[in-house]
Parts: structure tokens; sequence; C-alpha cells
């Protein structure tokens, strides 16, 4: 059976995933959102991902900053746990989680402005520690919140409602976060969910920083004529590099290409990504294609979708911290508070200099 056939959702179960929940049980409250809002079409693709992997709602953290994006998680997985940090600081957040609770799975939504603009400092420090944490940007060019005005990763020529045209270079989360090393950069429109989904789902699986750059259209402030973030002006300029196919470790599938027309990736818990190509034999295993591949398309203009880069192997934060595999929340607490002795030693070399 190959992955263009299945219908994870039309199990067995009827409409239960494997884990016996339906749809309705990864949704949330009702969006507040302006109609027709790409951030809710990201949901949507949110809410199907989790059901077709078979998330334990519970085990979830959703972490967000502030901006129309960071309002989403409300909008899915109501049974999951939830930190709505202030403006541009979820990845300390979201640190913070990771290290108390190592068992939970880290679902970070932001925006544009909330990453790269107040948020950049606390985003690249989060990709060079590899946090496990799944990072979706909902890129839509403006501030929506704040009546439309550019944010960081606007592009040059880009006009805005007023009539104002954009000459600031944008800023790439997609290539910063490659050149900072990590582990798994994709992107994707809010309008193809054929696509995002199982970049999603591979995203979950990843174990260290996954960034998903997720362009949104916004429907009040930037979906006009002269928007390079307009519905219609992605939707033109959209390159996809491959046709992406997600295969769980649980699930044995067989795919039926012809040699040299896709490509695997193994991931750490025996996932694999298949990537069906599209003209071109690219890799996403090399970080240099990668930068190249999203220079090339800037300058021609275009918005290169798709997983860019992965590197399965990359040494997840938790590791580097010597973490223990019990979740530290979940130790008593003469295991996590030293004893007074070693307190006092501490003490005595803070005053003598040599701590």
């Amino acid at each position: 059976m190959t992955p263009e056939k299945r219908a994870p959702e039309q199990s067995a179960n009827g409409n239960k995933n494997r884990i016996g929940l339906t749809v309705a049980d990864y949704r949330g409250a009702k969006s507040t959102l302006c109609p027709g809002c790409g951030h809710d079409a990201i949901t949507g693709s949110i809410i199907q991902a989790a059901f077709e992997a078979g998330i334990e709602p519970h085990r979830v953290a959703k972490l967000s900053g502030i901006g129309c994006s960071s309002k989403t998680p409300a909008y899915f997985l109501s049974r999951s746990h939830g930190f709505n940090a202030v403006h541009g600081r979820m990845p300390s957040i979201a640190t913070g989680v990771s290290v108390a609770n190592r068992s939970l799975t880290l679902l970070g939504v932001s925006g544009d402005g909330d990453t790269a603009s107040i948020g950049l400092g606390q985003f690249l420090h989060l990709v060079r520690r590899n946090v496990p944490l799944l990072y979706i940007v909902e890129n839509n060019g403006v501030y929506g919140l704040t009546k439309g005005q550019f944010s960081a990763t606007a592009d040059v020529g880009s006009k805005a409602k007023s009539g104002r045209v954009n000459e600031l270079m944008p800023i790439d989360v997609c290539a910063l976060a490659i050149e900072l090393g990590c582990g798994f950069v994709a992107r994707s429109f809010s309008g193809d969910p054929k696509q995002l989904r199982p970049i999603l789902k591979a995203a979950l699986s990843h174990r260290g920083t996954a960034v998903v750059d997720v362009i949104s259209p916004c429907v009040t402030f930037n979906n006009h004529e002269g928007s390079t973030k307009s519905y219609l002006n992605v939707k033109e300029h959209d390159a996809p590099l491959h046709d992406i196919f997600f295969i769980p470790r649980y699930e044995n599938i067989e795919v039926d290409y012809a040699p040299g027309e896709s490509r695997e990736v193994t991931l750490h818990d025996g996932s694999r990504i298949t990537l069906k190509k599209l003209g071109e034999d690219y890799d996403p295993g090399d970080a240099l294609r990668a930068l190249e591949t999203i220079h090339h398309g800037r300058q021609e203009d275009k918005f290169v979708t798709g997983l860019l880069y992965v590197d399965p192997d990359k040494e997840p934060f938790e590791q580097d911290l010597k973490l223990v595999e019990t979740p530290l929340a979940s130790l008593p607490l003469e295991k996590v508070r030293p004893p007074k002795e070693v307190l006092d030693e501490v003490m005595s070399g803070l005053m003598t200099g040599k701590a």
C-alpha cells in the first residue's frame, strides 16, 4: 500500500486513531481570528497531524508568545498543557519545560514578529541548544495586532496596505536555523495541507529543535495586490522541492517509487520520511545545498517549500545537560535538594574565590 492511498483516520477503529481518539479530541476553543486567516488553516493541519500521529494530548505542552499566531494554541489540543509567554520569550519557557519534564512533547507556535524581531535572540539560542521543540512560525510578514506594519520577515519590495513599500532586507528564519545547526528545517504554506501535515508529523518525531516556517497570509492587512505574502502571490510563486510522505515507526508501509525517484530519511525513533523528487535531485542532508536553494529562491522571487534540511543524528539538548531519564518534576525532594554539607561547600568556595 503506497503512502498516497493510505488514510490513517479511516482505520479498523472507524473514525478513531491508533490510541482510540477522534479528531474532535484534538480540537480546542473556537477561533477568534479574522475569517479566512491562514493561521486557522495551520491549526487545522496541526489537529489532523496530531490525530494521525496518535499523539496523546495530555503529554503535550503548547507554548507561545504574543501575537495573532500566539493565540492559536487555544484552538487545538484542549486536553494538553499550555503556557502563553510574554512577547518573544517562548524559547526560555520551552527550555524550562524541557528540563523539568522531558517526557512531554513540546509544541511551540510563534509569529514572524515574536520570532524574528523581539524574540530573535531567544530563537537563535534555542536552536543552538537543540531544545526538543517543534517550533512553528506562522509567518505573514506583518504585525496583525498593531494595524499591519512590516515585520522583520517582510520581503524587499512588498507593498503594505497603506501603500508603503518595504526597503529592508528580510530575516529568513529557515536560513538562520540551518546556519546554527538546527537538525530539522522546513518551509510550507498554510494553504497546502497536503504538504504541511506530513512535515508536521515528521517534525513531531524529531528529537531536537524542529523549525517549520509556514507562510500564512493575513487576510486583513497583507492579502492585497503588491503584497508578496498574499494568498495569490504565494500560490503563484510556490516552488515545492518534493512531495513528502511520513511513515510512523508503528506502520510497515512499503514505498514503490522507482530507484532514483525518491529519498528516504530514517528518524531516531524508526519513523521514516520519504521524499519524492520533483524535477531536481535535492539532498535534504546537505546544509550548504539547503542554504543555496533558499538564496536562489529569493533571487528568483520564489517561495521554496518542503523539507529543506534534516540531521536525525544531532545530539539532543538533554544529552548535553546529562539529564536523568526520570523527569526532574517527578523526582522526590531528597533527590533534587542538595544536603547542607554540599551547600556549605559551595558557599565556602564563593567566599574563598575557588567556586
